[in-house]
């Protein structure tokens, strides 16, 4: 595969880790990455918020030629901190190479759960 594809950052405006969930499937958010290139991906994640500072320092890895689901709930800062739980955010992912990147959300505050996916908008 020649060329490039993807981009080195995206947007996701609209996130949220809700703190209840219903059955047996958790809720959870999950920032998809493709990396269609012959180098690995390392990754950083800020965090933006309505009424607080942002927070950064969130860092994961997508090897050449493959993909990473990277679960939010999952996901720690440098210092130890997850994401917020039932706080609106919005994401900003930047890689050091050319990569694809998806948003999805397993809502299950219901019995009836509901997933949701875009793709996020790359700059």
């Amino acid at each position: 595969m020649g060329g490039k594809f993807g981009s080195k950052v995206w947007f996701i405006p609209d996130g949220f880790y809700p703190s209840t969930s219903s059955g047996k499937q958790k809720s959870h958010e999950a920032i998809c990455v493709l990396n269609p290139n012959k180098k690995d991906a390392n990754i950083s994640i800020t965090l933006y918020f309505e009424d607080r500072e942002k927070m950064s320092g969130f860092n994961a890895f997508c090897g050449a030629e493959r993909t990473n689901h990277i679960r939010m709930d999952q996901l720690k800062d440098k210092e130890g901190n997850g994401v917020p739980i039932d706080v609106p955010y919005a994401m900003m992912v930047e890689s050091d190479v050319e990569i694809i990147v998806q948003y999805s959300r397993m809502d299950t505050t219901q019995a009836e759960m509901a997933l949701m996916t875009t793709m996020a908008y790359p700059l």
